[in-house]
């Protein structure tokens, strides 16, 4: 039975010169006990002539396992240097169609055609081309065309047969969904009963009818919420008419659900796309740039800001020791509101909410915490120093800034999400920014006249 494995320098020393001498029997030999997942990990560790070798000494399902498990772009390259014919018979041909559409989906045109053109199976080829013509973030995206379905007019004996038939090309046997003779899903029936029956029985007796579905269309996010709120491993999956032609299983949300987490956290660190370690460097540069860049004009504008204001620093040059405090407060509570409001967007906590609620909930957090902090940093100042206009400046502008951070942070994730824009876009450098921008802005305002009355 295959189990995790620590890779050591050693083992992958060892299996390079097995590879190099073409040693196939020793090759074969020192994976025998690997998952999927850890020959995938070995992609890093050898090149990419060396990792063709490996694969193709696999036996067709264990190499689909394989390919299935490598990072997009690591299994991009690798699909490059293939024909298309050997992709089709030695990995398509063994995956399931939702696997066999993310491997081939972001391949070139060309690429794709040739390697459904080299697939035994007509069939498979279908399902895979009706995938791709999804929203990968869509139900249709996520689903898999393999799945145990029965007639509802079928007797028990007839239902066995069939399911028996159709297990050949199914992983795992969640549910076994009954449709009519339009293939309009009518309910799910369990094993249990279908033992139970007679084999005389129809199936449409003892079905369940009460079963939950997505269309082809539900977006990515509503599924997990969906098969999460009601503990689904498995959801079935219908057209626009009802017919069903798929299901979506818990790996595969599983697996949408940490891409789309690891979006919304590059995202909120200010990168535009998606990144690896090993991405090229002019690739990465052109990601993170843009935001930088914002940075870079939010920066400029602070001093803008604090220019604007030289002549009451020059006659309080004590107020420029408390800017970082002010900018890093105003950046910090910004991002925990625009956080919080992005994860309810996110797990869908937020349904049914008013924004002006919300706004209200997050003023008087903020009001709580402002009070506190701006109370604290007023003894401290009391004591510490002389002017009391400082005293009351810092504690003043605090309480202020961290009002404007909370209602800022979360306002703008509702508008996006209002515009059909990922809230998460919100978070980050943008939030930071922002606050760094009017927190000056506001504690030089609040310093000149609050100075003016108190010196």
């Amino acid at each position: 039975m295959s189990r995790t494995i620590e890779i050591s320098r050693e083992f992958i020393d060892e299996l390079r010169e097995a590879i190099k001498e073409n040693d196939e029997k020793k090759a074969l030999e020192l994976i025998t006990d690997f998952h999927a997942a850890d020959i995938a990990d070995l992609y890093d560790d050898i090149s990419i002539e060396e990792a063709r070798y490996l694969y193709l000494l696999l036996d067709g399902e264990r190499a689909s396992d394989v390919l299935a498990e490598l990072d997009e772009d690591d299994r991009e390259r690798f699909l490059e240097v293939l024909p298309g014919e050997v992709i089709a018979q030695k990995f398509i041909d063994h995956m399931d169609s939702d696997d066999a559409a993310d491997v081939i989906g972001d391949l070139s045109e060309e690429k794709k055609q040739e390697i459904l053109l080299h697939l035994d199976d007509l069939e498979q080829a279908g399902d895979i081309v009706d995938l791709l013509g999804y929203d990968e973030d869509s139900a249709g995206g996520l689903m898999a065309k393999e799945m145990i379905k029965v007639n509802e007019n079928w007797t028990i004996l007839t239902c066995l047969k069939e399911m028996a038939n159709q297990a050949d090309e199914v992983d795992e046997v969640y549910y076994v969904y009954v449709v009519d003779d339009n293939n309009k899903l009518r309910g799910i029936v369990s094993l249990k009963k279908m033992l139970l029956s007679n084999n005389a029985t129809k199936v449409k007796t003892i079905i369940e009818d009460d079963i939950i579905s997505v269309n082809t269309s539900t977006p990515g996010e509503e599924v997990a919420q969906i098969m999460v709120k009601y503990d689904l491993v498995a959801i079935p999956v219908v057209d626009s008419l009802g017919r069903l032609v798929g299901r979506i299983t818990i790996d595969d949300i599983v697996d949408f659900i940490r891409e789309e987490a690891e979006r919304d956290y590059q995202m909120a660190s200010g990168l535009t796309d998606e990144v690896e370690a090993g991405d090229k460097v002019l690739y990465i540069t052109r990601v993170r740039l843009p935001w930088l860049f914002i940075g870079l004009l939010g920066g400029i504008l602070g001093a803008l800001v604090l220019g604007r204001f030289e002549g009451s620093l020059k006659m309080y040059p004590e107020m420029a020791f408390f800017i970082p405090l002010i900018a890093a407060m105003g950046g910090n509570v910004g991002i925990q509101s625009s956080a919080i409001i992005v994860q309810g967007l996110a797990n869908n906590t937020l349904k049914g909410e008013s924004t002006i609620k919300r706004l209200l909930k997050e003023f008087l957090v903020a009001l709580v915490n402002g009070l506190i902090l701006a109370a604290i940093i007023f003894v401290y100042n009391f004591f510490v120093n002389d002017s009391f206009a400082l005293t009351l400046t810092v504690s003043a502008s605090l309480l202020a800034v961290i009002l404007f951070a909370a209602l800022f942070g979360t306002f703008i994730p509702l508008i996006l999400d209002s515009f059909k824009i990922d809230p998460a876009l919100a978070t980050g450098p943008f939030i930071t920014t922002m606050n760094d921008i009017i927190g000056l802005f506001m504690y030089m305002i609040i310093g000149r006249l609050l100075y003016g009355v108190f010196v």
